[in-house]
């Protein structure tokens, strides 16, 4: 096992996937978020809008959307511009289209957790005299995130494998690791295999844990 840590980049693969799963995160969180607002708006043009990058996104291939958005719009940007380096940043571009697919899922996380809102929160805020915005940013959402913590945690779990998609425009992360690896050295396939199914486990247990635990914190006693 010495030798594949010797030989290969093991640790630069792995912090590889940390940086692309952090970048997507903070992209998917704050789209996600904004487009949950557009399909609980109350005008039917932003609710369409919101509907429609759902159902675009969510049933597009990730694949798809990785290889568009740096062999399409990478490539267009950097043309556009004049700027080589936006043709080669493949971590940037990969870790966007991550971030734009997982954000359609934690939009409806989000929404899930505002329908689990009593209704009679709204109209109480309502009665008082607040607006949507008001509303929905004062009331709504801070009870809705409590009730969606566990979603959003799933959410980010299947963010965090779903990284190894990238791999196919050469980002240099575990799954890229592992292909290069055991076409190297076929004969640590099962090492290879088990370091990354490892890190994997390493990355996405704690975050499961937290959110179990944040989960039953935050739960709302019925």
């Amino acid at each position: 096992m010495g030798e594949l840590f010797s030989e290969f980049p093991v640790w630069s693969a792995f912090f590889m996937t940390i940086k692309v799963c952090l970048l997507a995160g903070v992209i998917a969180f704050a789209l996600g978020t904004l487009v949950a607002i557009f399909r609980l708006s109350p005008m039917p043009v932003l609710r369409s809008m919101g509907a429609l990058y759902v159902n675009v996104i969510r049933n597009t291939p990730l694949t798809l959307l990785v290889a568009f958005s740096q062999m399409g719009l990478a490539s267009t940007l950097g043309w556009h511009l004049n700027r080589a380096d936006l043709y080669s940043d493949n971590f940037r571009w990969g870790a966007v289209a991550l971030g734009v697919y997982t954000a359609a899922f934690v939009c409806e996380a989000i929404r899930s957790g505002v329908n689990s809102v009593h209704v009679g929160q709204a109209e109480a805020a309502r009665s008082l005299g607040l607006g949507f915005r008001q509303t929905l940013g004062e009331i709504i959402l801070p009870q809705a995130f409590r009730s969606a913590i566990v979603p959003l945690g799933s959410t980010l779990i299947a963010m965090i494998k779903n990284s190894t998609v990238v791999s196919i425009i050469g980002v240099a992360e575990i799954a890229y690791l592992q292909a290069d690896a055991m076409e190297q050295r076929p004969d640590l396939m099962y090492w290879i295999l088990a370091v990354v199914a490892l890190g994997f486990v390493i990355l996405t247990l704690p975050l499961g844990l937290a959110t179990t635990h944040f989960g039953k914190r935050l739960a709302v006693k019925r």
